[in-house]
């Protein structure tokens, strides 16, 4: 394993732990502490803010079909709503092939983000919809 991997792997690590700590947190306070904060913000950057924002405002909904398959729709701050896979960290959005794949400069996008959080503070939306219907979105991924 090369040191840029295992330094890769530890980020991963060092974020599923804020995440777990976020749903503790929140479930416990009904909000995050500024300690909390503070090491979400070292961790994830620039993508916190936005992602917090549309947890907020209730930007973010898994999409549910009768088979089981599902997927996330978070509507970005433009309005444009934007699938993203439930086991990864895509996102068929902009910022997640500029900024995620081509510049490596962000672990993930702020939609991404904000499933995430959005998931651990349990503020989802959920939304029912046909197995065809994400089959349609799924086809139309960038």
């Amino acid at each position: 394993m090369t040191e840029n991997s295992n330094a890769g792997e530890k980020i991963w690590q060092t974020a599923e732990q804020l995440l777990e700590e976020v749903r503790r947190v929140y479930t416990q306070n009904g909000s995050l502490t500024d300690e909390l904060l503070s090491a979400l913000n070292f961790v994830f950057q620039a993508p916190l803010l936005p992602a917090l924002d549309l947890v907020d405002n209730s930007h973010v909904t898994r999409l549910v079909s009768p088979s089981g398959r599902c997927l996330f729709q978070v509507v970005g701050s433009s309005g444009t709503p934007y699938v993203c896979l439930p086991s990864s960290i895509y996102c068929a959005c902009p910022a997640f092939k500029f900024s995620v794949l081509k510049k490596n400069d962000h672990i993930m996008c702020k939609h991404v983000l904000a499933v995430k959080l959005s998931e651990a503070m349990g503020k989802t939306q959920r939304y029912d919809v046909s197995d065809r219907e994400i089959t349609n979105l799924l086809t139309h991924l960038d």
